[in-house]
């Protein structure tokens, strides 16, 4: 699927790193998976796993970004086919355990736009795209490397063949993870919902 982010991140992690990742996504990931939040709508269904992983993470954002980018992909196993050899390679991911697994993509928040698909998958799989840049976004303090790295993304999931071509929608939602990172190194309190519906004011906005 379109997650070749994690796997760039992945190989820089050391062992502790990865040990502390865990904890951190297998807590992210029961706290979806009981589904404790009880809110009106999915957007703020996010913000609840947001502030979640922030206070399990002590207000440190990086990880808090990083280990939300983990625990939001709804895939425990990245599919890739290398070029030129045709090999593929089935790439794992820090995940809980398989119950747990299960449970937490079931309860996923699922209905984030205007243009949300009309299934049961529904931009499930947008949360970790909108973290992961967010991720990039609020770590990189030399250049903005959030629009480049998530086009990056993109082109570089079409040329090892994890899908078949670029996806607008996953790069809007790349595009909003970039700006909720650079909003909130100034405005702490900012909520992912409230950046998240700027994509639906929008389309609604288009369509009047």
């Amino acid at each position: 699927m379109k997650y070749t982010l994690l796997i760039i991140l992945f190989p820089f992690l050391v062992s502790s790193q990865v040990s502390h990742l865990f904890y951190a996504v297998d807590s992210i990931s029961k706290f979806i998976a009981a589904d404790e939040y009880n809110e009106i709508n999915d957007l703020y269904a996010v913000d609840s796993i947001y502030l979640h992983a922030k206070d399990q993470l002590k207000g440190d954002l990086s990880e808090t970004f990083l280990s939300l980018t983990f625990a939001a992909v709804p895939y425990n196993i990245v599919p890739i086919r290398l070029p030129v050899i045709h090999l593929m390679v089935n790439f794992p991911l820090i995940s809980s355990a398989d119950s747990i697994f299960k449970l937490k993509n079931h309860n996923l928040p699922a209905l984030l736009f205007f243009d949300t698909p009309e299934d049961n998958f529904g931009d499930k799989d947008k949360i970790a795209h909108f973290f992961g840049s967010a991720f990039i976004s609020y770590s990189s303090n030399i250049f903005d490397l959030g629009d480049l790295i998530g086009y990056f993304v993109e082109v570089f999931e079409e040329s090892f063949e994890v899908q078949n071509q670029v996806d607008p929608r996953d790069i809007q939602a790349n595009q909003l993870g970039n700006l909720f990172g650079k909003i909130i190194k100034k405005h702490k309190n900012v909520m992912p919902s409230q950046v998240l519906i700027l994509k639906s004011l929008y389309q609604i906005r288009i369509n009047l």
